[in-house]
């Protein structure tokens, strides 16, 4: 179990990038969601011991991680939004080279470890084709498979998805889905299907605090019924975000389909709707938005 108490972290320059964070995360898929700027990679480098906060407590199965960093290490699979290879290396010679790195000596170990990971992220076929040669997919894979090295009890994902086909998409959640029964797998992302589709358990982080929290189902239980739907002319947009709060707008057929929020129904042509996460999340960030606006942005 991972908890983090009263977590922030204020840069040399004066930004906040994360404000009085706490959050428990068991075993499985916990979903992290945040726009771009809400201070989720800051976050997730904290907890891969890259940084250390300015104020609060981080522990892992009882390892104060911020007082003894070398521990959670050893335990630690981590796949940031940008990971560096040598591109001219094969998959299985990286990957071999990165077994190193972790520790293990033994050459029958280290092609033990290789070729079970190749096979696991469907990177077999590949393994001798230099990385630079990967699509965008096949490299996301390459990096989850580095991140398993050591067989990690902590992994840590960033942006994952971002960028992929669907098809791509698919594979690399299946692949998460496998890894995250035995073991404590944060995906972070700004995609909320993604979250949807995987955890059982997420946070809304925006504004570097924590806004929200819970099972996605549970979170949309308790918005059954707060959520109205309507189809209007693009020109009336503005007019209705001064009249109502609304929380996403999309076009359908040349129309526009707005979605608001409503804790009794609206009238005026709405008809209510089953909120989803990802109208349960806009309304969250919605809410943050109103807020008075922080003074300096976040990472």
């Amino acid at each position: 179990m991972l908890e983090l108490h009263n977590v922030s972290h204020v840069y040399s320059n004066g930004v906040r990038a994360l404000d009085d964070v706490s959050l428990t995360i068991p075993k499985g898929m916990f979903g992290l969601l945040g726009p771009n700027g809400a201070g989720k990679s800051t976050l997730m480098r904290t907890v891969a011991t890259l940084q250390t906060p300015t104020e609060g407590s981080i522990t892992f199965d009882g390892i104060d991680i911020i007082a003894d960093p070398e521990s959670l290490r050893k335990r630690l699979g981590y796949l940031p939004q940008d990971f560096g290879v040598y591109p001219r290396v094969s998959a299985y010679d990286m990957l071999d080279h990165r077994a190193v790195l972790k520790g293990i000596s033994s050459r029958s170990d280290r092609r033990d470890t290789v070729e079970t990971l190749l096979t696991q992220t469907n990177l077999w076929n590949v393994r001798k084709k230099a990385i630079a040669g990967f699509s965008g997919g096949m490299r996301q894979r390459f990096g989850i498979a580095q991140a398993l090295i050591g067989n990690p009890d902590l992994i840590i994902v960033d942006e994952p998805t971002a960028g992929l086909d669907p098809e791509e998409r698919n594979r690399f959640l299946n692949l998460l889905a496998e890894i995250g029964e035995n073991v404590v797998v944060i995906l972070s992302t700004h995609i909320v299907e993604d979250v949807a589709d995987l955890c059982p358990n997420m946070a809304v982080l925006a504004g570097g605090k924590i806004r929200l929290e819970g099972a996605p189902l549970d979170l949309m239980a308790k918005a059954k019924g707060t959520i109205w739907a309507k189809t209007i002319e693009r020109g009336e947009i503005d007019a209705y975000n001064t009249m109502y709060e609304v929380i996403s707008t999309r076009l359908f057929a040349g129309k526009t389909i707005i979605h608001i929020m409503c804790d009794h129904d609206p009238g005026d042509g709405f008809t209510s709707v089953e909120g989803g996460l990802e109208d349960v999340y806009l309304s969250t960030i919605a809410a943050t938005r109103r807020a008075p606006a922080p003074e300096t942005e976040l990472v």
